[in-house]
């Protein structure tokens, strides 16, 4: 009888400690087991790309007669007549080093915007910006949508425009916030006025840019603005 006690108060005094645990014992289960929650942010972003923007890409380059790039022959054409000039890099501008040498080019009135937004990024960073791509061939863009599905088609109304020479893309990876913030900002007002078409690219870190050749001219009107204003 005595031991039929001592049985039933160990086990009444163990399941109180059990008591003050259950907490403890159920979080473990519970954290060991749980599948976690992923949050996914929506890709949202201020300079989303479109067919549409391809269409009016393409009809720029219809607009201003310029040649798709069939091959490095008539690349290096343009080249020596100088309807393609060389990004030349400086404080502001930086070009990925892996672009090749004869790809370095892009039409003049995209080269002032270069310099112009380059210029002034530093002035606002004390960084330069990169440049990882300019003029492209039809040929090696061919070859590029081998293994890049995203990449857009050598021939058509939704053809790159990298082939006529008047967009570059721009590096994103590793900008911080406000670096991000500001090209955003920088590229909408100048595409809100009709001179560039530019999409920021997700899976390639960068923002497309194409430059109209109307930039020259806006472009002008402003410096002469701001020397009017200083006189």
């Amino acid at each position: 009888m005595g031991a039929k006690k001592i049985l039933i108060t160990s086990s009444m005094f163990l399941m109180a400690i059990a008591a003050t645990l259950p907490a403890f014992a159920a979080t473990r289960y519970t954290t060991r087991h749980h599948r976690a929650h992923v949050r996914r942010v929506a890709w949202n972003p201020v300079l989303r790309g479109s067919m549409d923007s391809m269409v009016r890409q393409n009809e720029e380059i219809d607009r201003l007669q310029l040649p798709r790039i069939a091959d490095n022959d008539q690349l290096l054409e343009l080249e020596r007549t100088q309807e393609l000039i060389p990004i030349q890099e400086s404080r502001a501008l930086r070009i990925n080093p892996s672009l090749q040498a004869d790809k370095k080019y892009c039409r003049p009135w995209c080269n002032q915007f270069l310099q112009d937004m380059s210029e002034a990024y530093f002035k606002e960073f004390h960084t330069p910006l990169q440049v990882n791509s300019a003029v492209r061939t039809m040929e090696q863009q061919q070859k590029l949508r081998r293994h890049n599905r995203n990449a857009a088609p050598e021939i058509g109304e939704h053809a790159s425009s990298h082939l006529a020479g008047i967009t570059v893309d721009l590096a994103k990876r590793g900008l911080t916030r406000k670096q991000h913030t500001w090209i955003e900002a920088y590229l909408k007002n100048l595409r809100d006025q009709g001179l560039v078409e530019a999409a920021e690219e997700r899976r390639q870190a960068c923002f497309h840019v194409m430059v109209s050749d109307r930039y020259t001219e806006w472009r002008e009107a402003n410096q002469l603005a701001d020397k009017i204003a200083r006189e």
